[in-house]
């Protein structure tokens, strides 16, 4: 069992930068691939980045690449994604999921194949 607590969500000037962190409870933390996700009102939830146990292999949604960084620390149980040129489209609740196994595909990116989930922090990017 994992539980998941995100931080660091706010109100940010288009251009501006933030980062996310989310704080992992339980002994197995460093076994989780942990993915960052957002969902915009009236929209579904998506895929923005994840990061393997080790932190050597992370993966990006298209739209992210270049402007999101995930990283992680084992020693702390923390996952973050340093957010950087923050656009208005990039406003939503953003969402630390973990997925108790490895990644192979794309598929296992999707929100369904995670298997634990934070509540959310908002981001709110003004024009």
């Amino acid at each position: 069992q994992v539980q998941l607590v995100e931080s660091g969500g706010g109100l940010v000037q288009a251009g501006g930068s933030l980062r996310l962190s989310c704080a992992a409870s339980g002994r197995t933390f460093s076994s989780y691939v942990m993915g960052w996700f957002r969902q915009a009102p009236g929209k579904e939830r998506e895929f923005v980045a994840a990061i393997s146990w080790s932190g050597d292999k992370k993966y990006y949604a298209d739209s992210e690449k270049g402007r999101f960084t995930i990283s992680r620390d084992n020693a702390k149980n923390t996952v973050y994604l340093q957010m950087s040129s923050l656009k208005p489209e990039d406003t939503a609740v953003y969402f630390c999921a973990a997925r108790a196994n490895p990644v192979y595909s794309d598929y296992h990116l999707r929100s369904a194949n995670f298997n634990y989930w934070g509540q959310g922090t908002q981001v709110t990017v003004s024009s």
